[in-house]
């Protein structure tokens, strides 16, 4: 059975693990910028925004590497953080589509990708290295647009999927060697993709185990791509 989380006001929804599993950040695409990407998750059938507020921005800057503590963000970094995913996303789509990416997307990418990046500063005692900007949250957005860039303008282009899961938008880059990778994670959407086909298979007899009325589920956290 699947356990809910309560909220503290009576009048709150309860959430759910499965739920709040689902606003986990995804760091499978193998490219920081489609990592970007995935914090809008579900695009096909019921989206699910990562990205909720100025502190997840935040959030994913540590996640992803780019910072080592949350930079200050606020609404208007929010919104230019997004606007950027989506450029990055309309952008690989189009080029798994074979079509040429919008020129007001490209701008996008582009304007960013002028911005200084991060700057690696070594410190003397620990030999540690930090990474450093007058302006963190611009700098972080500028190394995932180029990187953006490089993805899209280099040999990996012709090698960035969709995941060919039920539901699943999660676009990440083929690196196998047959270049046949259909799924984000074998242990997710390509097990899934399994059991349907077994189920398929059995016809009107059940997988084993499985009650009347019982659906396939995904895993905690598997729920929305």
């Amino acid at each position: 059975m699947e356990t809910s989380i309560g909220i503290s006001s009576p009048t709150s929804p309860r959430v759910s693990a499965r739920e709040l599993a689902a606003m986990d950040f995804r760091f499978r695409s193998g490219r920081r910028s489609l990592d970007l990407a995935a914090t809008l998750g579900g695009r096909h059938r019921r989206p699910i925004e990562r990205l909720g507020g100025p502190g997840d921005l935040a959030r994913w800057f540590g996640e992803a590497g780019l910072l080592a503590g949350p930079p200050p963000v606020d609404d208007d970094r929010l919104i230019l953080a997004r606007e950027l995913r989506e450029a990055i996303y309309r952008c690989a789509r189009s080029v798994i589509g074979g079509a040429a990416p919008a020129p007001g997307d490209v701008a996008v990418l582009n304007a960013h990708a002028a911005v200084p990046p991060l700057v690696p500063v070594l410190d003397a005692a620990t030999r540690a290295i930090t990474w450093t900007a007058p302006d963190l949250v611009a700098a972080a957005l500028s190394e995932v647009a180029r990187d953006a860039v490089d993805l899209l303008g280099g040999p990996q282009a012709e090698r960035i999927r969709e995941c060919a899961g039920d539901g699943c938008s999660l676009l990440f880059v083929d690196v196998s060697g047959a270049g046949r990778r259909r799924w984000c994670a074998m242990g997710g959407c390509g097990n899934l993709e399994k059991v349907r086909r077994h189920r398929r298979r059995s016809g009107p007899e059940r997988i084993a185990g499985e009650r009347p009325g019982e659906s396939i589920e995904r895993p905690e956290g598997e729920a929305f791509r």
